[in-house]
């Protein structure tokens, strides 16, 4: 049994710990409490990617759908909800899963890491330091970039949030967001009155006072907003506080190593636009403890285990940046204006998704998870899926569709099952494959 060391008790970290628990491993979680209390509004897919991995006691902080409306391009809609997460709960649901599932959370700050004789040894504040046979590094965005001779992380436009928190008067909880010339508003309300406004912009088109006026620069620019002041309804602002923090989406050139691997923000995190950032963040992380699995019991398979992670973190990071480029293309008032004109062409021109087309399918040899373990197997390649495709509904698919090149589909899907075959079939026409 190998010892395994969690750095950081956020979804991803959280994730990856339980993962690794039930595959038998002696692992621990190292994390300190955050500093300013915040708020996230998530979907509906969100919850389910929490209670898939087993996170069920963060789950139940989730209250009522509370109903968001928008204001986009003009357009007022309020046809979404979301589930307003208070962060300080969630975090607190989050260690509460990891001691039910008996495993250790110690309460400190990482002040370093470093190798020695192929162990990580980490040197914590106010507590003895712990040597581990396999970090993970799941501190978030703030996790420091320790090798630079892999080259430089990938970055978008850089993107800063401030966030304002206060007490109101208790009401209805809801949730809105807004676009502006300059960047865009979310703003949220609980039941209990605690508010929250979060301005994204780009600090370089849109230059801000000294830090010691900036609360007020902000009050003025929140209250300048026609639809702010509706949400909020009062000018009741008791403790009034400010919060900075990057939102620039950020791609780690290299993810893994021998003995560590990074998951979740700490290696891949988009602007909060494209999607969550918790149901990101947890993305990147599902497939992490079947990769530290097979580093520490089949290290012959390093190679394999930490292309298979660092292909997938990639690709999940192009994918939600395309996304986000899309949302931003969505609002048209604003294209010239510095903050969108950039983000609405980064990071590229290419679709969220490829045109599908039959004749592009082909068979490679590629890895993919099986039994616990990163192994090889045959896989479907399509111009949607690059990284290939292994099974569906429970169907090995790569020796299926190199027979129906040549052979009808009634012959090659005779062997499954009614459901199966339906399956099947909807997928091949959605691949645009034609009898």
């Amino acid at each position: 049994m190998k010892s395994i060391v969690v750095l950081g008790a956020g979804p991803a970290g959280a994730a990856v710990a339980l993962g690794l628990k039930r595959l038998g491993h002696d692992v621990s979680v190292v994390s300190e409490w955050r500093r300013f209390a915040a708020l996230e509004g998530v979907s509906q897919r969100v919850l389910e990617a929490l209670r898939g991995v087993g996170l069920t006691q963060a789950l139940a902080v989730a209250g009522e759908p509370s109903r968001r409306h928008s204001r986009w391009n003009s357009e007022a809609q309020n046809r979404n909800v979301e589930f307003l997460l208070d962060r300080p709960r969630f975090d607190q649901g989050l260690r509460d899963d990891l001691h039910a599932a008996g495993i250790a959370v110690i309460e400190a700050r990482v002040l370093g890491v470093r190798q020695e004789a192929g162990r990580s040894l980490i040197e914590l504040e106010g507590a003895p330091s712990l040597v581990a046979d396999f970090h993970v590094e799941a501190r978030g965005r703030q996790a420091p970039q320790h090798d630079r001779s892999h080259g430089r992380a990938a970055r978008g436009p850089e993107t800063l949030s401030l966030l304002n928190r206060w007490q109101g008067p208790p009401g209805k909880s809801a949730s809105a967001v807004e676009s502006q010339p300059d960047g865009w508003m979310w703003m949220a309300r609980q039941a209990d009155g605690r508010c929250y406004w979060q301005w994204t912009l780009d600090v370089s088109a849109t230059p801000l006072p000294e830090k010691a006026v900036l609360l007020d620069f902000c009050r003025e620019r929140r209250w300048e907003s026609v639809l702010a002041r509706a949400f909020f309804d009062n000018d009741q602002e008791q403790d009034l506080e400010l919060h900075a923090r990057s939102s620039t989406a950020i791609l780690t050139p290299v993810c893994g190593g021998e003995n560590w691997l990074r998951v979740g923000d700490a290696a891949m995190a988009v602007d909060p636009l494209s999607g969550n950032g918790i149901f990101q963040s947890l993305s990147s992380a599902l497939q992490a403890p079947t990769v530290i699995n097979t580093l520490l019991v089949h290290p012959e398979r390093r190679e394999l285990a930490l292309r298979f992670h660092q292909q997938r973190v990639e690709h999940l990071f192009w994918r939600f940046a395309r996304l986000g480029r899309d949302f931003y293309l969505e609002e048209r008032r604003w294209a010239q204006e510095p903050f969108w004109q950039v983000r609405r062409q980064w990071p590229d021109g290419e679709p969220v998704h490829a045109e599908a087309c039959f004749d592009d399918l082909r068979v490679e040899q590629a890895p993919v998870l099986r039994d616990g373990f990163v192994d090889l197997a045959q896989v479907v390649i399509s111009p949607d899926q690059p990284l290939g495709i292994w099974h569906l509904n429970g169907v090995e698919l790569a020796p299926l569709v190199s027979r129906l090149h040549s052979e009808p589909a009634d012959q090659v899907l005779a062997h499954l099952s009614p459901e199966q075959q339906r399956y099947l079939r909807s997928w091949l026409l959605s691949q645009g494959y034609r009898p």
